[in-house]
C-alpha cells in the first residue's frame, strides 16, 4: 500500500472555488483512506456524503482533543486546545448541558430581533465603503467588520471597546506560525471578557453575556472565566467563518455574473436559497470536521479502530454527485438545505441561524446598493488562504461606479 497522501492538499491553479483535485480523486477512488498530517500522524479521511453524515452522527466518535489520536489542525490549535476547553471540544452529556445554556441566544425570535441592527451595521459599512477610496479592499472595509460588530452586539461589548475587540478577533483567526502569539491574544480577550461578565452581573442588559452573568455567575454555577471562554468561542467560531463567506461568496458571484444578477434582483426567499448554495459550493471550513474514534467503527468498507483519528471532508461531501446534480456548478436556484457546511449531528454549528441571517442581509444588500461592484484586479492576482483554518481570500480589491446612489439604504 502506498504512503498516505499529505493533508491538506493544494487546490488547482485557477480553480480557487473547487476542492483540491487530489481530494476529489480520493472521494471517487478511495472514499475512506489514510492521510498524513503536519505532525506525522495518519488519521482516516472520509469524503463521501452518506459516510460523512453517518460518521458525524455516530456517538462512537469524539471531539475530545485531549485523546492521543485526535487529528489536530496545526501546532496553534493543539497548543490552544491544551489551554482552553470549549463547547467544540466537549462530548455529551457535558456538551449537551453547555449547549443548552447558549441556545436562547440563537432562537428564531432572537435572530428576528437582531436583524434590524445587523441591517444597520451592513448599511453603515457600505456607506463608509462608498465614501472611501476606490478601489477598496472589501475584506478589510466590509467582510471582517460585519461579523465582528454583530458579535459585539450579541455579546454586549460596549461601543468604546469594539476597536480592541475587532483587533483581537483578527489576530485570533490568522494562521500563525507561533502558537505563543495566538495564545497571548486569546488570554488578552479572555481577561477582557471576564471583566465584562463581572460588570454585566452588576448592571445587566439584554445581551448574551448579561444573561449568563445573571443566571450562572451570580448563582455560582459558573465562573467568570468559564463564561468568558464561551464568549471567545462564539467570537472565533463565528467571526472568520462569516467574514470568509462574505468575501469568498462575493468573489464567486462577481466571477459568475449570471448568478450575481439573480441574487441582486432576488426576493428574500431567493436570497436565502443563494446563501445555502454558496455555503454548499464553497465549504470554507476546509480543514474539515475532526474526530477520534472511541470504539471500532466500520464505514465505507474500512474499519476505524478505537483511538484512531478521523477527518470528515465536508467539502467533497457537499460536491457528492449522488446527492447534488452537477455538483461543481454554482447554481443559486438550487433548493433545500441538505449540505453539511454547518456539520451534522449533536455538534452541528450552534450559530448557524446567526450566520444565515448575517449572510442573507449582506448578500441581499451589498449588490443591490452597489450594482456596479466589480473586481479591481484579475482573479489570477488574488491570494487565497490555503493554510488558514478557514478558507478565503486574503484581500478582495473591488471598484464601482462613482455615481452609485449612496442613500439607497434598507427601509
Amino acid at each position: 500500500m502506498s504512503d498516505p497522501t499529505p493533508f491538506p492538499m493544494p487546490r488547482a491553479t485557477g480553480c480557487p472555488l473547487d476542492p483540491p483535485p487530489e481530494l476529489t480523486r480520493l472521494s471517487r477512488d478511495r472514499p475512506v483512506t489514510r492521510v498524513r498530517l503536519w505532525d506525522g500522524s495518519t488519521p482516516w479521511l472520509v469524503t463521501r456524503y452518506a459516510d460523512a453524515r453517518a460518521l458525524l452522527a455516530d456517538p462512537r466518535v469524539s471531539v475530545d482533543v485531549a485523546q492521543p489520536g485526535f487529528p489536530h489542525t496545526n501546532a496553534v490549535s493543539r497548543a490552544r486546545d491544551a489551554r482552553m476547553k470549549t463547547l467544540m471540544q466537549m462530548d455529551p452529556p457535558e456538551h449537551t448541558a453547555h449547549r443548552r445554556m447558549l441556545i436562547p441566544g440563537f432562537t428564531v425570535r432572537r435572530m428576528r430581533e437582531l436583524r434590524p441592527r445587523v441591517q444597520r451595521i451592513v448599511d453603515d459599512l457600505i456607506d463608509g465603503l462608498l465614501a472611501g477610496p476606490d478601489p477598496a479592499d472589501l475584506v478589510e472595509a466590509f467582510a471582517l467588520p460585519v461579523p465582528s460588530l454583530v458579535i459585539c452586539e450579541l455579546l454586549g461589548v460596549p461601543y468604546a471597546d469594539r476597536g480592541f475587540f475587532q483587533d483581537v478577533a483578527r489576530s485570533l483567526v490568522m494562521d500563525r506560525a507561533d502558537p505563543g502569539q495566538a495564545l497571548a491574544a486569546s488570554e488578552s480577550l479572555n481577561a477582557y471578557l471576564e471583566d465584562l461578565v463581572v460588570k454585566r452581573s452588576a448592571d445587566p442588559g439584554e445581551d448574551m453575556l448579561s444573561g449568563l452573568a445573571v443566571q450562572r455567575y451570580r448563582t455560582g454555577a459558573m465562573s467568570a472565566t468559564e463564561i468568558a471562554t464561551m464568549g471567545q468561542l462564539l467570537l472565533v467560531a463565528g467571526h472568520d467563518t462569516t467574514a470568509s463567506m462574505i468575501a469568498l461568496g462575493t468573489f464567486a458571484l462577481l466571477t459568475h455574473p449570471a448568478q450575481l444578477r439573480v441574487v441582486r434582483e432576488g426576493d428574500p426567499a431567493m436570497i436565502a436559497g443563494a446563501v445555502e448554495e454558496l455555503l454548499r459550493h464553497l465549504s470554507i471550513t476546509h480543514t474539515e470536521a475532526r474526530r477520534v474514534a472511541t470504539e471500532d467503527i466500520e464505514i465505507g468498507g474500512q474499519v476505524i479502530r478505537a483511538g484512531e483519528g478521523v477527518i470528515v471532508a465536508k467539502s467533497t461531501a457537499n460536491r457528492d454527485p449522488e446527492v447534488f446534480p452537477d455538483p461543481d456548478v454554482l447554481d443559486v436556484g438550487r433548493t433545500g438545505r441538505s449540505h453539511i457546511a454547518f456539520g451534522h449531528g449533536v455538534h452541528q454549528c450552534l450559530g448557524q441561524s446567526l450566520a444565515r441571517m448575517e449572510l442573507e442581509v449582506v448578500y441581499g444588500t451589498l449588490y443591490r446598493r452597489i450594482p456596479s461592484l466589480a473586481l479591481a484586479v484579475p482573479p489570477a492576482d488574488l491570494e487565497f488562504k490555503e493554510k488558514a483554518v478557514f478558507y478565503g481570500v486574503g484581500e478582495l480589491p473591488v471598484t464601482w461606479s462613482r455615481t452609485e446612489n449612496r442613500n439607497h439604504r434598507a427601509p
